[in-house]
């Protein structure tokens, strides 16, 4: 169900379930989070692409699938507590995963994310559009936060969380009540998408935007996606102490004497991520 690329340190893991929409079980959602802890973890990969196949990203969770199991243990996958992991009904595959590595592993991935978006992303799907830090749509892209429409909050928090903090409190709310459709030019008009492109182009833009991460060094970049997300819990005195750690540990580090190099040689850096 999820399928992962590299190519010239670009990671691309892509949905692939088309005729479900991309929808996932719990045993795909499963998959998805030890794919991009992979891709995280992985020195041969700098920048990660979230995609999906057959012209939709991920129209969320299958409800089908999310029948099978029983409503008290349908939000356990954020808990902190490690005896109610709870494994897949049929592969005994543990799918329940702690904080927020668990919730929002695009957030807690340590390398730029891009999610290239063709189509609809519903639910879940919206959700791991917000935990990208950018996002490219195709002309037909759709997101949608549905919860309210099955009685529910935004089911991994992002909703809740990210998008107020990425749209606005007013506007996110709209959104969460209504559980309307937000079409590609409207989210670019909101600022939610980078980008709007024809659907052939759409993974192709988002490899464009990628190749242009990766001329930055990898050390400082996984700080400032530290930074910046952690910023968002943070008085600023508590955002200051952090950003001086990092920027000590960056003046100190390979990258930056390189970086330093490449400008006074006036050729590209070579990054080694130390």
């Amino acid at each position: 169900m999820i399928r992962s690329e590299v190519e010239g340190e670009i990671a691309t893991l892509v949905i692939d379930r088309p005729a479900k929409r991309n929808a996932l079980t719990y045993q795909g959602l499963g998959d998805f989070l030890a794919a991009v802890k992979r891709v995280g973890e992985d020195p041969a990969v700098r920048v990660v692409i979230v995609t999906g196949a057959g012209g939709a990203f991920c129209a969320g969770t299958d409800l089908t699938d999310l029948a099978s199991v029983p409503g008290p243990e349908r939000g356990l996958r954020g808990s902190a507590d490690e005896s109610e992991r709870r494994p897949h009904p049929e592969t005994n595959t543990p799918v329940v995963s702690r904080g927020v590595e668990g919730w929002w592993p695009l957030v807690a991935c340590p390398k730029p994310v891009i999610a290239a978006v063709d189509g609809v992303a519903v639910g879940m799907g919206a959700e791991f559009t917000s935990q990208c830090d950018v996002r490219i749509a195709s002309t037909r892209a759709r997101f949608a936060w549905n919860f309210a429409q099955r009685g529910l909050v935004p089911d991994t928090g992002a909703g809740s969380w990210l998008l107020p903090r990425l749209l606005g409190h007013a506007r996110a709310l709209e959104l969460l009540y209504s559980g309307r459709f937000v079409e590609a030019e409207e989210a670019l008009a909101l600022g939610y998408v980078a980008r709007v492109v024809p659907p052939e182009q759409c993974l192709p833009a988002a490899r464009e935007l990628a190749q242009s991460f990766l001329a930055g060094s990898p050390f400082s970049q996984h700080r400032m996606k530290q930074l910046v997300y952690g910023g968002l819990d943070r008085t600023q005195g508590e955002h200051m102490t952090a950003h001086t750690q990092a920027l000590q540990e960056c003046f100190g580090s390979a990258d930056h004497k390189e970086g330093v190099a490449a400008f006074l040689e006036k050729r590209p850096a070579r990054f080694t991520g130390r």
